[in-house]
């Protein structure tokens, strides 16, 4: 698998997925130099509708797909993507879940028409039998993050974002790091600056990035359903070290402040996921300079209300 997509890739990604996916939409924000990307009204809540729609798009298009279809191990936000996709493009997909994923995200999958399969109570013992079922029908393992069209189909959010307004930096939350892999492959291009944001105790790609290549890292944060990889994928950190990338933390009182913050300010419900990235902003983690125009990706829709009063 290559270490690095290209700004060709990502432009070969926004042609596959037009007219499948949503264009995002724009929002001014305060104070008024700041926009909010507003991703999470995405077809299944998230970003990674684009990804998997590439990947299963690009595989029809090279005759690749089998008939077995695509298989992936997620209970999250990625298996959602990878059944809409599949739906979307009429090819069978099987999704691994542990058995101790809520009975209402089963039941999206379904929805959605995947194949959903309980195993383990573990997200491994997922994984493994998901491969072993690839083994067995030739079905084509998809990934959370960790694969270049994934990746590519992701970065065509930003190639959104500049079509519909100018700024000179993005400040986007990551997990295992296939979203800020395509985001920074664009942003290198067209010379926007990447802020990288991650839970203090959720940082595969801060440890990553001092490292110099992917380390397992613990995981343990509010926003760990989502940005709670333990290992970072390569094509993140190949993308920063070509691009004007800065990684800061955020602690988790920072990340529920700004998730009630936006509720409170803009009745927008968004998981921890997403506001980690406004937190880096509100507790001053990243602090623009005067005249900088900062746009945040705000992503992922699929997250309880409840707690916001």
């Amino acid at each position: 698998m290559p270490l690095a997509i290209t700004y060709d890739d990502v432009v070969d990604a926004q042609s596959r997925i037009a007219g499948t996916v949503r264009p995002v939409t724009m929002i001014a924000a305060e104070p008024p130099n700041l926009l909010f990307a507003a991703e999470f009204m995405q077809h299944t809540g998230t970003f990674k509708a684009r990804g998997a729609v590439n990947f299963v798009t690009a595989h029809r298009q090279a005759g690749t797909m089998p008939d077995a279809g695509i298989v992936i191990a997620s209970g999250g936000n990625a298996g959602l993507a990878c059944a809409w996709a599949a739906t979307k493009c009429r090819v069978p997909a099987t999704v691994f879940v542990p058995a101790t994923v809520p009975e209402f995200k089963k039941a999206k999958l379904i929805a959605l028409g995947a194949d959903v399969r309980a195993v383990g109570t573990e997200y491994a013992q997922a994984l493994e039998a998901s491969m072993d079922h690839a083994a067995h029908t030739g079905a084509l393992v998809s990934h959370a993050y960790d694969n270049p069209l994934i990746a590519a189909g992701a970065g065509t959010l930003l190639l959104d974002m500049l079509t519909a307004d100018t700024f000179d930096t993005v400040v986007v939350s990551v997990g295992g790091g296939g979203l800020f892999a395509g985001l920074a492959t664009v942003a290198a291009q067209r010379g926007v600056r990447v802020v990288a944001v991650e839970p203090e105790k959720c940082r595969a790609f801060a440890a990553g990035l001092e490292a110099g290549f992917p380390v397992d890292v613990p995981v343990d944060s509010i926003a760990a359903d989502s940005l709670g990889a333990r290992r970072v994928t390569p094509l993140a950190l190949t993308a920063a070290a070509a691009s004007d990338t800065i990684s800061v933390l955020v602690d988790d009182t920072s990340i529920v402040e700004a998730r009630q913050h936006l509720w409170d300010s803009r009745r927008i419900v968004v998981e921890h996921a997403a506001a980690a990235a406004v937190a880096a902003i509100r507790a001053k983690r990243y602090e623009p300079k005067p005249g900088e125009k900062v746009a945040i990706i705000l992503c992922g829709a699929n997250s309880d209300p409840s707690d916001l009063g």
